[in-house]
Parts: C-alpha cells; sequence; structure tokens
C-alpha cells in the first residue's frame, strides 16, 4: 500500500507512522474491528479511549502484525503481514502483561535483551535503571508484580525506535511509579520524531501528555482530534435548577444535578445567561460521544 497522506504540522507537512486502511477483525461470528481507518502522525503523543472490549488491544495486535485481519496497515510505508517479525525493528510494544523469564535475575534480564536486541540503546538504559531502584541481583519470580511490570516498561523504553505502543502500561502499578513513567517518557523516550500511541483507562492521568486523542467504540474510530481543540469546542454548562429547562432545549450530553445545580456538556458556542462555564475533560467528552451515565431528570 502506498500512502500520499500528508498531516500539516506548523510549516511542515509530515507523512504518517501509521496507516490503517478498512481494517477488520472477526472472533468467530464477533466483529471487534469494523471497517476501521485511521492515519497517526509521526511526532505526536496520541491517547487510545475506549471502553472494555471497544477493540483497542485488538487494535494495537493488529498493528503488529500479531493477529490475522482483512484490510491494510501499514507502519512507515511498511506493510504489516500476519507474524512478520520485522515490525519490531523499529515498533516497541508495552501490553498490559510482561513476558519476562522469571529464572533470570534483573541484571541477567537487562544483558539478554541487549544482547538480542540491535536497538538497545546503552546510555539510556543506565540512566532509567539508576532511577528505578531494581535490586539488579533478585531473580525476576521473586519481585512483586509492580517491580516485574517496572523491569518490564524500564527494559523496553532502552529501545531506541520511533513507535512505542502502549496497552494499559502501567496497570498494577502504585500511583508514584505510575507518574514517575510517564514522566521517564517524556523526558528520556519521546521527541517530535517518536510517535506513542497509548491505550488506558486513566485519562485523567495521561491527559496533560497527550496532543491527539482517538475515541473507538464497538471497533469503530468515534472521533480522531486534537487535544486542545476538541477541548475548546465543548463546554461543562452548570445552571440553577431554575435554569433547567433552558439548558435541556440544547440537548446537552452527559446531564448530572447536584447541589441544587443542573450540568451539561454543550458546544462552545451556546451561551446561557446566569451559567458558569468550565473546560470539559477528556473522560467527560468521551461519555459525551459514545454515551454514558444521564441522571433522571
Amino acid at each position: 500500500m502506498t500512502n500520499n497522506t500528508l498531516f500539516q504540522d506548523g510549516y511542515h507537512e509530515i507523512a504518517p507512522a501509521i496507516v490503517v486502511n478498512k481494517l477488520t477483525k472477526c472472533y468467530k461470528k464477533f466483529k471487534a474491528l469494523d471497517d476501521l481507518s485511521i492515519s497517526l502522525p509521526k511526532g505526536k503523543i496520541i491517547g487510545l479511549l475506549g471502553k472494555n472490549g471497544a477493540g483497542k488491544s485488538t487494535l494495537m495486535r493488529c498493528m503488529l502484525g500479531m493477529l490475522k485481519y482483512q484490510g491494510e496497515i501499514a507502519i512507515e510505508d511498511e506493510i504489516v503481514s500476519h507474524r512478520d517479525s520485522s515490525v519490531f525493528e523499529n515498533v516497541a510494544f508495552i501490553p498490559d502483561v510482561s513476558g519476562l523469564d522469571d529464572r533470570l535475575t534483573v541484571k541477567q534480564t537487562i544483558d539478554y535483551v541487549s544482547q538480542i536486541n540491535p536497538k538497545w540503546n546503552e546510555t539510556t538504559a543506565n540512566k532509567l535503571m539508576q532511577i528505578s531502584s531494581l535490586p539488579l541481583n533478585k531473580k525476576v519470580g521473586h519481585l512483586s508484580k509492580g517491580m516485574k511490570t517496572k523491569l518490564y516498561l524500564l527494559v523496553t523504553l532502552s529501545l531506541d525506535v520511533d513507535i512505542l505502543l502502549l496497552d494499559e502500561p502501567t496497570l498494577g502499578l502504585d500511583i508514584a511509579f505510575r507518574k514517575e513513567f510517564f514522566n521517564t517518557i517524556l523526558g528520556e523516550f519521546f521527541n517530535e520524531d517518536k510517535t506513542i500511541l497509548i491505550s488506558t483507562h486513566q485519562v485523567e492521568e495521561i491527559e496533560p501528555l497527550l496532543q491527539e486523542i482517538i475515541f473507538i467504540d464497538q471497533g469503530k474510530i468515534i472521533l480522531h482530534a486534537d487535544v486542545e481543540e476538541l477541548k475548546n469546542s465543548f463546554n461543562v454548562v452548570s445552571v440553577a435548577n431554575d435554569l433547567k429547562e433552558e439548558l435541556l432545549s440544547h440537548k446537552p450530553k452527559l446531564v448530572t444535578k447536584s447541589l441544587g445545580q443542573i450540568s451539561g456538556i454543550l458546544p462552545a458556542d451556546i451561551l446561557i445567561d446566569n451559567a458558569h462555564y468550565s473546560r470539559p475533560q477528556l473522560a467527560d467528552l468521551f461519555l459525551a460521544h459514545v454515551g454514558g451515565y444521564n441522571e433522571t431528570i
């Protein structure tokens, strides 16, 4: 597949890092991905948000050639085929579970990965291990779940690749390391030449990092947008109970009520006198687009 789609980035035109075209993946009669098409630009941190079973993990595994699929996927203009290991020459993947060997020590694990992977960056690895507090002589099998995950994350971030796919990467980690991990991505891994796609349910933690967001639901892309532009397009509008009917006349999304007020998400160009306006979070916008909880009014 030849892709000619270009993204505008300031004064520059850049080719996409990943192009997905008419992707469909079925598990028997269940359609996990439904004729899905999307292009991911280079040099961006992109969030992938969806409910359980929406197709997030399936999409990433198709991108990596781990699953058979219908349609086309190209990473940096190279077609991704099923079980083609060459995709990992410039792509790193952090799934929600690790594949470490419990028999090896932490140091042996690091040495092994560095020897078999030509993309290993010793300078980055040394920096990461110095701040990790990982016990080098302890066997992986004796590490806590959190420490195992930390080792897996830091080993993966030591690979000098241009594309990083993260599928619930900090699952099982405490809040302190989750923050440390995302700070490490920004400080030691990400630059304008790299692309990061992050799937997570803890979107509030990564929201400040994200430049673009993708909403996926029932195997379809519902929205792909610049985060700032999306958030600037909507307001959370709160009114006193006596203005309830005026608010509801605009058909707001994600309606809630509390402490004598009613709130809902409306387009930014809708103004109501004596209303209070606040900026929506990505979680609010996600629920507004794919359907979420509305209180009985």
